[in-house]
């Protein structure tokens, strides 16, 4: 069970972001080995390339925690079912838009699609990922909680490895995208 990180202090806090950080790297992961596979059906390769180096997509881990923050906030249902729909797509969006202007790169090109909007989002993947944020919050965010109890122990000692790992993929995969774009041979 998570609490909710909105009445939290002091070890408590602590102990919650941690849990969550544990959420987005393993919905991270998952999301790299959804990609994966995806790819590996339509293009014949498992490896896509994604902005981090790393095995890890974090738009997967972003918006998973979103929901869970608006599951706790006990919304009607409806109105749950409608954010589901809202914040994954969302995500993408601002995620594209985000590493388009800053990297000058598209990593994902939904143009020629019915529904798209700037390439970013498009109606058909929206409701994949809002079927998907559903089946995240009510079937794998509970085997996620019972995962979560059973690594608890050594988690607060692994957290700041994989901190500092998800920090460093961030940080090289910035500053070696920034040097390509500056070499002449990479440049438009």
């Amino acid at each position: 069970m998570i609490i909710p990180i909105f009445s939290l202090s002091g070890d408590i806090a602590v102990t919650v972001v941690g849990q969550y950080f544990f959420y987005f790297m393993v919905y991270s992961f998952l999301g790299w080995v959804l990609e994966g596979t995806y790819n590996l059906y339509s293009n014949g390769s498992f490896r896509k390339e994604g902005f981090l180096k790393g095995p890890f997509k974090p738009m997967y881990g972003f918006a998973p925690l979103l929901l869970l923050i608006a599951r706790d906030l006990t919304l009607p249902f409806p109105l749950f079912l409608f954010l589901a729909l809202i914040i994954p797509s969302a995500v993408e969006f601002i995620s594209g838009w985000l590493l388009k202007t800053v990297f000058h790169k598209q990593w994902w090109d939904y143009s020629g699609m019915s529904y798209q909007l700037q390439g970013h989002i498009c109606l058909r993947f929206s409701l994949y990922w809002w079927g998907l944020s559903v089946a995240s919050v009510y079937v794998i965010q509970p085997l996620m909680e019972l995962l979560y109890s059973g690594v608890q122990p050594i988690w607060k000692f692994v957290l700041p490895i994989v901190g500092f790992y998800f920090m460093a993929d961030l940080l090289w995969t910035c500053w070696s995208r920034y040097r390509m774009e500056k070499t002449p041979q990479y440049q438009k």
